[in-house]
């Protein structure tokens, strides 16, 4: 793996309302940079969890990237670890939430990234990265203040 970026956010809301939202595959495409379509194409007993796997229809750097991630761990609200069964690339993605004394600490880790000489981008690869998470993290909160009491 040639990236490994981790954005950090805490943001004046509950954990769990932000969790909550932040967790769930069906809002991806409402707060995360480049992500057009969600689909769970695969089911857990209880729908989602250890073990789901969601696909992703997303835009990074102007090309259109399909991609499958596979729930490695999920411990709500606190913690949902994926990573790549199908894309152009390795990509291992973690959410994290942690509760502070004014609200909530959400943080995004993304390791990954193309190997071969397109290894040579990785710089480049990991400020965008950087650059998309931060804009994801601001997403999230606003998202979530302008919907007041409605998750």
């Amino acid at each position: 793996m040639t990236i490994d970026v981790t954005v950090r956010r805490e943001t004046p809301l509950p954990p769990e309302r932000v969790a909550a939202y932040a967790v769930d595959w069906r809002h991806d495409a409402e707060w995360t940079q480049g992500i057009r379509t969600t689909e769970l194409t695969r089911q857990t007993d209880g729908g989602f969890g250890t073990g789901a796997e969601v696909t992703r229809t997303a835009y990074f750097l102007g090309r259109r990237i399909d991609y499958v991630l596979r729930v490695a761990a999920y411990e709500p609200p606190r913690l949902l670890d994926m990573v790549s069964v199908a894309a152009p690339m390795p990509m291992h993605v973690t959410y994290s939430v942690e509760a502070r004394p004014r609200g909530t600490l959400a943080a995004i880790r993304v390791r990954g990234g193309p190997g071969g000489l397109l290894r040579l981008a990785s710089p480049l690869l990991a400020r965008q990265v950087r650059s998309s998470l931060t804009q994801d993290l601001r997403d999230l909160e606003r998202r979530l203040s302008e919907r007041q009491g409605d998750i």
